[in-house]
């Protein structure tokens, strides 16, 4: 072989083996495997909590585990006095802190709901966006609220309103996480993305260049008709998940509340940054079938991961897909987590660069036997360990 030709095959072999493995992952590499599995919260057996719901999920810049969920004190219901309750890993969830209460609403009748969780890398701070007052149930106006911590998740920040900068908007975050841009446009950018109201529902997004000091609004795809009550089947975009792709765009995984067109997902993108979402830019993924839930949507090494209660009817049936060609077809096999009553999820990785953490994501999702709502369960996932 000339030297010309060797340097080149060294070349290659080079990049192959030290280069994350971004859109070059083969379908028969993932193999996924449920590899540790244990509940969180448990609800009605903690003293003033009713019921657990709304789980978020985040690896800290220190590779600290965060777990989020709305504590409910007196029923199960959307409005009333809630807390946010938190655990804590620091040895990628194989064991907890006890739960802490880091946000108390007293006893409103229309408190708090989560909610995103964010990293900002740059400066390594954890952000928490919330909704206070979302179903204007005895109170007005709905507010945007935001904690910060800057040790890793032990201490929080007060309460801070962000309708005196977003104005007073209905607006719910996530349910998820929210992005810190990697890639340009708006490299470092800061962006939360949620829904609105039930008539002046759609997708929206807020903004931060700032590291959250500041924030404005971003896009907006909003429903069809907007600001009017809805029927079956009108366009209804809800609950969503962003994600960065690895070319810089925002992909947007959404909640298709009133089942427009499929009972399956809606997806959006946007190149701007999150300044703008075009109806151009709207499909919606048939594979994804979907009961009109929250759902969780992840990015990992050009890897598209979905979990969902993977059934048309029902909140049943949490299911893990995967798919390699950027969200354009999935893998015709599936993992279900599990069979029974599921709900909300999200998920997360730790992006460090070694090969451990590139073998795992961890779920968060609602669980139970007769009801979805009965516990929080946490899930570690062996991307390869099922060959």
């Amino acid at each position: 072989m000339e030297a010309g030709s060797r340097l080149a095959a060294l070349s290659l072999l080079l990049s192959t083996v030290l280069s994350p493995c971004v859109c070059t992952v083969s379908p028969d590499q993932i193999n996924p495997l449920v590899y540790e599995e244990q509940l969180l919260w448990v609800s009605g057996t903690q003293g003033e909590v009713s019921t657990y719901r709304i789980p978020l999920i985040t690896f800290t810049s220190k590779g600290s585990l965060l777990a989020f969920a709305e504590g409910r004190k007196s029923s199960s219901s959307d409005v009333g006095a809630k807390f946010i309750a938190m655990r804590r890993s620091t040895d990628k969830g194989a064991t907890w802190s006890p739960t802490t209460f880091i946000v108390n609403d007293g006893t409103h009748p229309d408190g708090l709901n989560l909610g995103s969780v964010l990293v900002d890398e740059d400066v390594g701070s954890v952000i928490l966006i919330y909704s206070f007052c979302f179903h204007l149930y005895h109170c007005q106006p709905s507010s945007t609220m935001m904690v910060e911590s800057l040790d890793d998740g032990l201490s929080w920040s007060p309460p801070k309103n962000l309708s005196v900068q977003l104005g007073v908007k209905t607006f719910a975050a996530g349910p998820g996480f929210g992005i810190q841009k990697r890639h340009a446009p708006a490299k470092g950018r800061l962006v939360v993305c949620g829904h609105g109201t039930i008539e002046g529902d759609g997708v929206f997004c807020i903004l931060s260049d700032d590291h959250g000091r500041n924030w404005f609004n971003g896009a907006a795809l909003k429903s069809i008709p907007y600001n009017q009550k809805k029927k079956a089947q009108d366009f209804d975009p809800d609950e969503c998940q962003p994600f960065e792709m690895t070319d810089g765009s925002i992909v947007i995984n959404v909640r298709n509340q009133n089942n427009y067109h499929c009972r399956c997902r809606i997806v959006v993108r946007s190149y701007d940054g999150g300044l703008s979402l075009p109806v151009d830019e709207v499909y919606f993924d048939y594979t994804l079938v979907d009961p009109a839930v929250a759902a969780g949507a992840l990015q990992k090494d050009g890897v598209l991961y979905f979990t969902n209660p993977s059934n048309e009817q029902h909140r049943i049936n949490l299911t893990l897909r995967w798919s390699v060609t950027h969200g354009q077809s999935w893998e015709s096999k599936a993992v279900q987590i599990w069979a029974g009553p599921s709900g909300y999820s999200s998920m997360t990785s730790l992006d460090s660069g070694s090969p451990e953490d590139q073998k795992y994501i961890f779920v968060i999702y609602e669980k139970g036997q007769k009801n979805y709502d009965e516990t929080i369960s946490f899930v570690k996932i062996h991307l390869y360990g099922g060959q």
